[in-house]
């Protein structure tokens, strides 16, 4: 059953206080006889039977040493993208169901959005620019509607008034609520005089350049408008779900590559001549083109221009684009290391998925059923692919899953409020809360051993950040419906944790030197490995970095089996993590490590026993060589796999 959220948030009163991350939990000195107690993680659960939501749970302490457990190694050293925030829209619906409510529980609601203690201090919104399918009223709008067969080219009739009326209080209350919020505004159609189909619906801009001007300064006016209102808007897409060319009954425009190029090249220099810092995001669609698109492209006899955000950052209108928004309707979100693959300068968000639920699930089932597949898709996911935002959809909807007008009418929320007037919380106030509560604006994600993936594999799944003041948040998913135990291990520091069946955690702890590691992980970029037998998987799956692709012997462990690595060219280093992945019973039971400048002399440098997945392998003095082998040396009927071979110096 969904929890019920009263006037006081509900977490407000389960949370320790001083637990949160930033926050001092004891003094900063310690008397000489008395060392510093162990570090501790904080530990927050949320199951997929929904006992528990975002639910603190008792802290576990990093002790010293290895486990024989599946191991998340955290790496610090490690460190990727710069993350703005998280959270949703306050579309038009949103904003009438919440304006709906009475003044207190409306408050309540507030500051469980967007208060981190009260709430999960949802940091990132994404704002429709006028209407979308979630508008409560009958009629579509923009900011300058006029007359079938007139135009407004001077836009003399441009007003936010719609927004001024429960909009934007909102939203400057959620400004207060978290002042580090970051808000993306996205546009579903133009006003429809600058369509060539004269209506919201459907239809293309116009190819005109006077069209291209006035589009271009009709967002620049938006812009505008919303900071003399008191809220700041960091970045613009030119369009929502561009290549959805047959809407829904709800405003929508098809706008190809190059008139999409049009208007960036239009926006950009308006943005920097009236002296605004909004930044420019392309595309804002699904991480591949869906095959409706595709479809109605062909039926129109349009090219579906599959490659449309490589195309937009290929082209000349790239000097005004920051990054790319996506969608999660089609495709996964491993099209976002594709892309910042290809153009490594330009920024990758998340802006837009929504839950949804089958006319016969009950909510037992959707809420499992969004929950588990937002954790490792979305939660998880797209942060693991380079996304600096995670936004779902509507924040807040009524039971009916609305008010709407055309569009979904299967969309859930991350609140909902019941027709008796009480807030509850869905699946989604989890897997944005799990990221939002505790991955401060600012925060990098850092390296973590990773064994799940986003299609289920009914493995461990994480990620890991580092926030501004130095703390970590870890976000593990277990895909599987039974309990699963693991280590989390942080340089010579680790501690055990039994995570429910398809249950989300997040695992928090302050800065410490205890927790410093003075390892740095060599990049194997170029390196080859080779193996024998050949076995199945390739062997190059040992370097990818990913836990979740490993070789495998194919055949019962016997001594001799190995696996090879050309690192290139002489490299040095000192310690070597083999990594068997998320498969326990296949980690060698007897290992030996030896080193050759030429491939064909071999010293010998560790060799050992192994005991579990994780072997983290000291060698008798620091190595500088070109070639490492590791050769399984015990018997067993077992397959012998590795998923990742990790050097250290």
């Amino acid at each position: 059953m969904r929890r019920a959220l009263g006037a006081a948030a509900f977490t407000a009163a389960a949370l320790c206080l001083t637990c949160l991350p930033g926050t001092a939990t004891a003094s900063a000195t310690h008397s000489p006889h008395h060392p510093a107690a162990a570090p501790q993680a904080q530990v927050w659960l949320t199951t997929a039977d929904d006992s528990a939501q975002l639910q603190q749970q008792a802290p576990v302490a990093f002790h010293p040493g290895d486990s024989d457990l599946t191991t998340i190694t955290v790496d610090p050293a490690q460190r990727f993208q710069r993350m703005d925030g998280f959270g949703g829209a306050l579309t038009d619906s949103s904003a009438s169901v919440l304006s709906s409510l009475p003044v207190a529980t409306r408050e309540a609601a507030m500051r469980e959005l967007f208060d981190a203690r009260q709430g999960i201090g949802v940091s990132f919104l994404r704002q429709p620019i006028g209407s979308s399918d979630f508008t409560a009223s009958a009629t579509h709008y923009t900011y300058d509607d006029m007359p079938a067969g007139q135009t407004d080219f001077a836009l003399t009739h441009f007003s936010i008034a719609h927004d001024q009326r429960q909009i934007l209080p909102l939203l400057r209350q959620a400004e207060q609520l978290d002042p580090q919020l970051t808000v993306l505004a996205t546009p579903w159609s133009p006003p429809a005089w600058m369509k060539d189909s004269d209506s919201l619906v459907g239809g293309h801009l116009k190819d005109d350049p006077a069209v291209y001007r006035a589009y271009a300064r009709y967002l620049v006016k938006f812009v505008q408008a919303y900071a003399a209102a008191g809220v700041r808007v960091d970045y613009l897409t030119v369009q929502n779900e561009p290549q959805n060319r047959a809407p829904k009954a709800y405003p929508g425009t098809d706008l190809p590559v190059e008139q999409e190029a049009k208007v960036i090249e239009a926006l950009g220099p308006l943005l920097h001549t009236a002296g605004l810092h909004t930044k420019i995001l392309a595309y804002d669609h699904n991480w591949t083109t869906h095959p409706d698109d595709i479809a109605t492209a062909q039926r129109l006899g349009e090219d579906p221009q599959t490659d449309y955000p490589y195309e937009i950052l290929d082209s000349p209108a790239a000097r005004y684009v920051t990054g790319t928004a996506y969608h999660c309707y089609s495709g996964d979100p491993s099209a976002q290391s594709a892309l910042h693959d290809a153009h490594p300068d330009k920024g990758i968000w998340f802006t837009e998925c929504s839950g949804s639920h089958g006319a016969t699930d009950t909510p037992a089932q959707y809420f499992r059923g969004t929950l588990t597949w937002h954790a490792r898709t979305i939660t998880i996911g797209t942060t693991r692919n380079w996304a600096r935002s995670v936004a779902d959809w509507n924040l807040v909807l009524d039971a009916d899953g609305g008010p709407h007008n055309g569009g979904c009418d299967t969309c859930t929320a991350l609140l909902t409020v019941q027709p008796d007037g009480t807030v509850t919380a869905n699946a989604e106030y989890s897997t944005i809360g799990h990221l939002s509560k505790f991955v401060k604006p600012g925060a990098v994600r850092i390296a973590s051993t990773n064994y799940g993936t986003t299609g289920w594999n009914g493995q461990l799944t994480d990620v890991a950040f580092t926030n501004p003041d130095g703390s970590t948040a870890l976000v593990v998913h277990n895909e599987n419906d039974d309990p699963r135990s693991f280590t989390v291990a942080v340089g010579a520091q680790s501690f055990d944790y039994t995570l429910p069946g398809g249950a989300l955690a997040t695992f928090t702890w302050p800065a410490s030197g205890q927790l410093r590691t003075t390892a740095h992980q060599l990049d194997l970029t170029g390196a080859t490995a080779t193996a024998s037998p050949a076995g199945q998987g390739p062997a190059q799956a040992v370097l990818d970095d990913d836990g979740s692709t490993r070789w495998t012997s194919g055949a019962a462990q016997s001594p001799g089996q190995y696996v090879q690595v050309d690192l290139g060219r002489r490299t040095a280093f000192r310690q070597v993590a083999i990594d068997t992945g998320d498969n326990l019973g296949d980690y060698a039971r007897g290992w030996q490590l030896s080193t050759s400048d030429d491939g064909a002399h071999w010293s010998d440098v560790a060799s050992g026993t192994g005991t579990g997945q994780l072997t983290t392998a000291d060698l008798h003095r620091p190595a500088t060589a070109r070639y490492l082998r590791v050769t399984q040396t015990g018997t067993a009927g077992n397959w012998w796999s590795l998923a990742d071979l990790r050097l250290y110096r």
